[in-house]
Order: structure tokens, then sequence, then C-alpha cells
């Protein structure tokens, strides 16, 4: 089992995020690279929200492929074009996290592959073997 690690003595997190994840020797670790909001039909949808549940659907298929959820999510890095998006991604990621929820940042960057993305997603998940 994972431990969210969120001491007092340090201001808490300005989301629902934990400070940091503590995954303990024995469980395996799946790296997944950044998913953009694309469907399997090459259709990008506007809107950070929409794009958002797109990168987290693709994350779900990737872990499931692995043997796990989205629950076992530990690590979350995501970037977002302005600071316009940065509530609509939190409020959408934030329906796709368990609890406690898993470490995360979220960056302002200037433009992804293509200027229809919005965000991009990249999560590490971990599970007990």
């Amino acid at each position: 089992m994972t431990r969210a690690v969120t001491p007092t003595t340090i201001r808490p997190p300005f989301a629902r995020y934990s400070h940091a994840v503590e995954v303990p020797a024995g469980h395996r670790l799946v790296f997944c690279s950044g998913q953009l909001g694309i469907g399997p039909d090459d259709v990008i949808p506007e809107g950070v929200e929409a794009q958002t549940r797109l990168c987290f659907g693709n994350i779900r298929h990737i872990l499931e492929a692995a043997g796990m959820t989205l629950a076992d999510i530990v690590r979350i890095n995501a970037y977002v074009t302005a600071r316009d998006h940065m509530a609509g991604y939190m409020k959408t990621r934030d329906e796709f996290t368990a609890l406690p929820p898993p470490a995360s940042t979220l960056m302002i960057v200037g433009g992804f592959t293509r200027e229809e993305f919005v965000v991009e997603v990249e999560v590490i998940a971990a599970s007990a073997e």
C-alpha cells in the first residue's frame, strides 16, 4: 500500500495533491509517456476539460493493459498552454484520481506539437506485486 506524505510542518498543497507518495519495496512501477487529448479517431476536442478527459482515458487504457487502474497513480506531471487552463485541468484531473491524491506537478508551457493541443499528462503508477 502506498502512503501519502504531506507533513504539517510545511504549507499544505495548493490543490488536491500530496506533497509526496511513498512506494514501499515490492511494488511494480509503470511510467506512462505524456498523453495528449486526441482520440483513436484522431479527433482533438476543443477545451482543456475535454482534452484532459481524453488524456486520462488514454492513461486508463495503458494502466489496464499493465494490470493496473487509475487508483494506482502515485505521480502526475501535467502541462497546459495557459493559466486559463489550470482550473479546468485540475477540476477534471480530480474526477480521475483517488484519495489520498497522488503527488502532482502542473506547468504552463509554450505549446505542443500541434496548436490544437492545450494539455498533456504523464503519470507514474505503482501496485503491489
